[in-house]
Order: structure tokens, then C-alpha cells, then sequence
């Protein structure tokens, strides 16, 4: 852990009855409301040069946690000792997601999501602020304390990061892991790198075909091995005879495999039993340096939409998910989508929504229907007439938009 500096003679020392505000109000800042830390997490996602961070799922996730971290940190000290001056302690949330940063060489972007979280927290202290006290002059001491507070703390905490950044980084510029992430970086951006050197570098040859693998974690807590696991049921699950493997932080592994074929979802999935926590994202298959590249971004198109959806699906491919993660770039018309296209059935349970989905997929044959779903035809006709009975237009109609509404909820979480 990091400390700051011992409290110097400088900082102020708050009135008792200030100090007793700030204690209470500290306190009411350890359980902030959900809304609160939502636009928190929304401020420091849309910063200057934050994009990269946002589209990432992982690297969002560790900028959520230490945002969290940073805000109860900094409340849980002015409970204890309040108006004094918060000292600094890197707890493994913002560690991990420092670490993650310098690894995937964004760091320096990483440092604007703490100044954007400052001026939502501020504008969020001082509601609490004035609900503690109508006395005007109590008022301007508790707010000119809390600024100076709040604007140090952040200050002493992206210094301390800064420095570990450098040291992490000065760490990943050396041995071989180092060299590939470099290669790997170079290879994704469409730098020019001479085929064989890079051959070299990564100890895996270009030519041929390439299926890109993304394992991580959504929570963080897959370590290491639950990673590597994950890695090795795709390549069991492909049939291949090796891997590329990079580290892309404490909670990602980026992969390619040598095979033409993407691994069947249920085959990976199956592999994981040891890896609980780890969801896996695979990319179609390419062919050379440009099939290498896009397999990988075609993982982090469904990586993305997993994120996006809360899906409850541990294992996606592309070519699987392709059309819905077209259909879910912008949330908000998503949900437009849904409820015009799909009305009622909307709210239908899951049996009958499969059963329509199933029956478009079919091309309108209620007896293969109810082959594929293993029932009779005559339930399978009475489920698509309730269907049709919650659509607000006849399915022969809208067959198409149906099924693609469908194919979201399927793979959507759990609904708003």
C-alpha cells in the first residue's frame, strides 16, 4: 500500500461543529444512492480521451471499482477523522486497473476519469452539505474544508497512481511478454512490421488461418489460472495444436488460435467448469495478417455486446451474435425497438418467445417446429396463436424484425 505524507501544520483544522457535519455527512456518503454512482461512473467513462477505457468491458469495470473504492475510501476516512486530511492508500482496486491501463498503454487516459469523477462527487457532496446545516456561516467553513479535502485527496491519489504506472511500466518493458504485447499492439493497428520479425516476436506464424479468443473476467475475480483455463478449453474445443497468448490484464487474455473454424459455443462452455467466473468471446476465423486482426476485433465487437446486454451467456461467437450486436449499438433505440416490433410478447414468457423464433427459423413449418422443440404440432400452434394475439402486427407480417427482436432478448440479461 502507498501513503501520503504525515499531516502538515498547513492543513486547516475545522471548528468542532464543522467537524461534526462533516462526520455525519461522510457518513451519509458511505451509502450513496445508486443514481449518485451511476452518473459518477458515467462522468469518468465520457472524459477527454476515455473511449478506449468506455468500449472496453474490462477496463470499464476496473475504472468503476476504483472510482467506488476512491469515493467510500475518502468517506470512510472523514467518518473516522473528519476534515483531516485523507491520506492515500491504493487498495487493489485501483492497483488492477492501473496495471490494466499501462498494460494496454492507455494509461496516461486513465488519469481523466479521477478528475471527472471529482466534479460529480463535488456537486454531489454539496447536496449533502446543505442538508446538514441552514447556517451560513457553518456552511462556508464545511464547503471550503470539503473542497480543499476532496481536491487534495484526488490530487495525492493520481500522484501516487502516476508513480506506480511508471514503475509497472518500466516492468513491462522488459522480457518477452513485454515484446509480444508490443508485436500483438502493432499488428492490430495496421503498422507496418515486416512478417518475419514479427514471426520472431510472437513465436506464432501469420500465415494460415486465425481464430482470436477473448477470456476475462466481468468482476475481476478470475485470477490467472481460471484465464488460462478458459484459454485452453477454446483450443481443446477449436481442435487446435497450440496458441498465442497475451496478457491484456489482470482480468483479460487475448488469444488466436491456428484453425479455420470457430469452436462450437457449447463444446468452450463445456471446458469451463473450472473457470466459473471467465466469459469467452470468439471472433470468426481469418486467413494472414488481416485475418489476425480482424478475428480479434470481431471478439471485441462480442465482448462489447455481452457487456452492453448483460448477457447471461458465458460463451458468444460473432457469427452467432453478428446481427444483435448491429441492433444494440445505441441502447436507447434498442428498447424502441423492442417495444414497437414485438408489443406484448415483449413481456411473454420464454417458452413461447422461443417457440415464435424457432417457427421463423423454420420458415413457417409448424411440424419442423415441433420437431426442433420436441412437442407436438398442436402446442406449437396454440403458442403462436397467443403470439400472435401480443404482436401488434401479424407475424406473416414482420417475420424478419420478430426474429431479430427475439434473437436480442435471447441474448439480453435480465430485463428493465
Amino acid at each position: 500500500m502507498v501513503h501520503d505524507e504525515p499531516v502538515t501544520s498547513e492543513w486547516p483544522t475545522p471548528s468542532p461543529a464543522v467537524r461534526e457535519l462533516f462526520r455525519r455527512g461522510a457518513e451519509l456518503a458511505l451509502d450513496p444512492r445508486a443514481e449518485w454512482v451511476a452518473e459518477l461512473h458515467t462522468a469518468a467513462l465520457s472524459g477527454s480521451g476515455m473511449r478506449p477505457v468506455a468500449e472496453d468491458p474490462v477496463l470499464a469495470e476496473g475504472a468503476r471499482r476504483a472510482n467506488r473504492a476512491n469515493l467510500l475510501r475518502w468517506a470512510a476516512a472523514n467518518v473516522e477523522r473528519p476534515g483531516e486530511r485523507v491520506p492515500v492508500d491504493l487498495g487493489p482496486e485501483v492497483l488492477e486497473g492501473a496495471r490494466d491501463l499501462v498494460r494496454r498503454g492507455l494509461d496516461h487516459r486513465g488519469l481523466d476519469a479521477y478528475r471527472t469523477a471529482q466534479a460529480v462527487a463535488w456537486r454531489r457532496w454539496m447536496d449533502i452539505c446543505f442538508q446538514l446545516t441552514s447556517d451560513t456561516a457553518e456552511l462556508r467553513e464545511l464547503l471550503d474544508v470539503s473542497a480543499r479535502s476532496i481536491s487534495t485527496f484526488i490530487d495525492d491519489t493520481v500522484t501516487a497512481v502516476s508513480a506506480r504506472m511508471a514503475a509497472e511500466r518500466a516492468e513491462l518493458t522488459r522480457g518477452a511478454h513485454a515484446e509480444r504485447r508490443v508485436t500483438v499492439s502493432l499488428l492490430l493497428e495496421g503498422a507496418p512490421l515486416a512478417r518475419a520479425r514479427a514471426e520472431a516476436q510472437l513465436g506464432y506464424g501469420l500465415t494460415g488461418p486465425h481464430t482470436a479468443v477473448i477470456a476475462w473476467s466481468d468482476a475481476g475475480t478470475a485470477g490467472s489460472v481460471q484465464l488460462e483455463a478458459a484459454a485452453e478449453a477454446a483450443m481443446r474445443a477449436a481442435g487446435a495444436a497450440g496458441r498465442l497468448t497475451v496478457v491484456a490484464g489482470a482480468a483479460a487474455l487475448w488469444v488466436w488460435l491456428p484453425v479455420g473454424r470457430a469452436p462450437e459455443a457449447e463444446s468452450v462452455a463445456a471446458g469451463l467448469a473450472d473457470a466459473p467466473d471467465v466469459r469467452v468471446a470468439v471472433g470468426r476465423p481469418g486467413v494472414d495478417v488481416e485475418g489476425f486482426r480482424r478475428s480479434h476485433l470481431d471478439a471485441v465487437t462480442t465482448q462489447q455486446m455481452l457487456d452492453r446486454l448483460t448477457s447471461p451467456q458465458q460463451v458468444a461467437r460473432y457469427e452467432d451474435v453478428q446481427l444483435v450486436a448491429l441492433l444494440t449499438r445505441d441502447p436507447a433505440r434498442v428498447e424502441e425497438f423492442l417495444a414497437d416490433t414485438l408489443g406484448g410478447l415483449l413481456g411473454a414468457d420464454a417458452v413461447t418467445c422461443e417457440t415464435v423464433l424457432v417457427y421463423v427459423r423454420e420458415l413457417g413449418n409448424a411440424s419442423r417446429t415441433a420437431a426442433r422443440l420436441y412437442t407436438h404440432r398442436n402446442t406449437v400452434l396454440r403458442r403462436l396463436a397467443r403470439a400472435e394475439d401480443l404482436l401488434p402486427r401479424p407475424l406473416a407480417e414482420n417475420a424478419v424484425a420478430v426474429a431479430a427482436a427475439l434473437e436480442v432478448l435471447r441474448w439480453r440479461g435480465a430485463r428493465p
